[in-house]
């Protein structure tokens, strides 16, 4: 890894759109690459109109940026988590709160969450029995390079899945 990027190693990535979202995507954290070219600063005022008035908004389980997402501890996750579950909760509070959370990656899910449902099923792809903030939840496949099993056309049914669920 670059220095230039190692510098970036710690940064905080702000949210976007989150106020007023019916869809929160969430990702585990953000990348060195990110931080670096600021998620937010790649926007234009018209990008962001764009994604307010389809009633997206983007946010992480951890806002730390690292270079791989296993660089992040268990417990670092967890509490993440609870954030997420406070700021989500904050967000339905005000008028036009998140209808769904959609993260994206089990294996993050599991850590933050817990690895079984309420019903003790083993947590998996798609909805979720558990809430996240009063908000009806799904688990997405990471889009990460590292999860090789997955395919555009896999990625594009499962996001398409969620997206459905708002019409």
């Amino acid at each position: 890894m670059s220095a230039d990027l190692d510098a970036y190693r710690g940064a905080v990535i702000d949210d976007i759109n989150i106020d007023g979202c019916r869809l929160l995507a969430v990702g585990i954290n953000p990348g060195l690459w990110t931080a670096k070219v600021g998620a937010r600063d790649g926007l234009t005022d018209d990008d962001l109109a764009l994604l307010a008035d389809a009633g997206l908004g983007f946010t992480n389980v951890v806002a730390r940026a690292t270079a791989r997402a296993g660089e992040l501890g268990a417990d670092e996750i967890r509490d993440g988590g609870r954030i997420l579950e406070d700021k989500v909760a904050r967000q339905r509070r005000r008028p036009g709160g998140p209808e769904i959370v959609m993260v994206a990656g089990i294996g993050a899910f599991r850590t933050a969450f817990g690895s079984t449902g309420p019903d003790g099923r083993k947590v998996v792809v798609g909805k979720q029995q558990r809430e996240i903030g009063g908000a009806e939840t799904w688990v997405v496949p990471n889009p990460s390079g590292l999860n090789a099993h997955e395919t555009v056309d896999s990625l594009a049914r499962a996001y398409r899945e969620v997206w459905e669920r708002l019409d």
